[in-house]
């Protein structure tokens, strides 16, 4: 019988010693949450494990246990390898000369024909090793940003579990454990750890491990809370709910989980948001709102580009009678589009597919990447029109899921891309076309995974 892909990582996990963990970049609170829980939890099983991103974790986060030792590299091995090109030498003897006075160490080949020249010598540092990659929220590698293209050939050495909950997930590992179901990926993650901590058959630990305590059970309830909205989204479930409350009962901090991402906002927060609200443009005929930010406006409030983080979700979409908000946002030498549903019967995934982007029905975004205001606001805005103007009058009505939404797609290797992200024109796969598509013609492109939505006020509230 085949094992399921719960049983798969189980089985590597307990095999590795030496574990990266990872996340997405500009990581939200699932990220943060999930990939220091386990983090955590993996040291308490003896494993030797790093937690890495490409970004910082944001200051709204900084209260969890761990967050400074999130890092964006990886330590590689002290081999120092010079590589000689040989193919019209041939090498007689190689020894070195060791010059402690002058700090020198010459390396000296003797050739028997045939002469080297400067450009038959390349070096490398060593490679970055590990026994085990656990990426986790993450829907293609992609979105791990500097990570995936500074350490590639570790991510093709090494085998890979991918454990989200993202529709469009791209089943990029060895083991893919892809639950649509789940909330977050920190729900996902309770369910493993108690596996984790009960001995296999046969071994000699004879007690189970407990997991599950304050610090882990803080950081899991984080993951949860933020990506249900501390349980007002659409997404959220009864399972939720019972995850939540052992979690609490483990010792979850939920008071202070609240306290520092719903109830503290700094100064330059509320300026910012302040113009945000001052910027809204209405427009009733075509159903939505937008607002803007611009880079200015970071500068001007002595803002981070992360205090965006949950104002469409707690402000723009309160608006009544509306399908949905947008807020457009400049930023990291890109235009962000973060779109948020009012109408249930209306997705905004279809309105960010426009755009290349893509999502959930109620969350999506795009990303322009070299985008601005000046350039491509009236172009996106006029775009949205035309779509609400084709589908006025023909209410869609939202996607069932299907009843069996575990993904299955395991016993593979890694499933990384033949190129790298480098290697991709534009630089990112959310690009607005050369020429945007007629909104009332059916496009040839499949449905992209999510951009990160964190920068754009998105995953504050857990709507991915």
């Amino acid at each position: 019988m085949e094992l399921t892909p719960k049983q798969q990582a189980i089985e590597l996990i307990r095999k590795a010693q030496k574990i990266v963990v990872m996340g997405h970049a500009s990581p939200d609170g699932d990220a943060v949450g999930s990939v220091l829980a386990l983090t955590l939890a993996l040291r308490k099983l003896g494993k030797k494990v790093t937690s890495v991103c490409a970004d910082p974790v944001p200051p709204v986060f900084n209260f969890l246990p761990n967050t400074d030792e999130v890092t964006a590299t990886l330590e590689t091995s002290s081999e120092f390898v010079i590589s000689i090109d040989t193919s019209n030498v041939e090498v007689d003897k190689l020894g070195y000369k060791n010059h402690p006075d002058q700090n020198k160490l010459n390396i000296v080949i003797k050739t028997l024909s045939g002469q080297f020249q400067p450009d038959n010598v390349s070096f490398n540092t060593g490679q970055a090793k590990a026994d085990l990659i656990i990426v986790l929220d993450t829907n293609d590698v992609e979105r791990l940003g500097s990570i995936y293209d500074s350490y590639t050939q570790l991510f093709y050495e090494t085998p890979i579990i991918n454990i989200d909950h993202h529709p469009g997930n791209d089943y990029f590992g060895k083991v893919n454990w892809v639950d649509l179901t789940a909330t977050s990926t920190a729900e996902i993650l309770v369910s493993l750890l108690e596996s984790l901590g009960t001995p296999p058959k046969g071994s000699n630990q004879s007690k189970p491990v407990n997991l599950l305590d304050a610090d882990i059970a803080t950081l899991l309830l984080t993951g949860i809370t933020t990506d249900t909205g501390s349980f007002q989204n659409t997404n959220t479930t009864p399972k939720s709910f019972t995850v939540a409350a052992q979690l609490v009962a483990a010792g979850a901090r939920q008071q202070e989980i609240v306290q520092h991402i719903y109830k503290t906002k700094r100064l330059s927060t509320l300026k910012l948001w302040g113009k945000v609200l001052a910027n809204i443009n209405e427009d009733r005929a075509h159903r939505f709102i937008y607002s803007t930010v611009a880079s200015s406006d970071f500068k001007q409030f002595d803002a981070e580009e992360t205090e965006t983080s949950g104002v469409i979700d707690e402000l723009l979409k309160t608006v009544p009678d509306i399908d949905f908000a947008m807020l457009l946002t400049e930023k990291k030498n890109a235009l962000y589009g973060s779109l948020r549903g009012v109408n249930k019967e209306f997705s905004v995934a279809e309105v960010a597919n426009l755009f290349g982007g893509g999502g959930h029905q109620m969350a999506a975004a795009f990303r322009i990447p070299n985008g601005s205001l000046a350039d491509n606001e009236r172009q996106i805005v006029d775009q949205i029109k035309q779509f609400q103007a084709s589908r006025q009058g023909q209410p869609q009505a939202p996607q069932a899921l299907p009843a069996d939404q575990v993904s299955m797609q395991t016993n593979q290797p890694n499933r990384l891309p033949t190129q790298t992200p480098k290697a991709q024109a534009g630089g990112g796969r959310f690009q607005l076309p050369n020429t945007l598509p007629d909104p009332g013609q059916p496009t040839n492109q499949t449905t992209p995974s999510v951009p990160n939505v964190d920068d754009l006020g998105a995953h504050q509230a857990g709507l991915k």
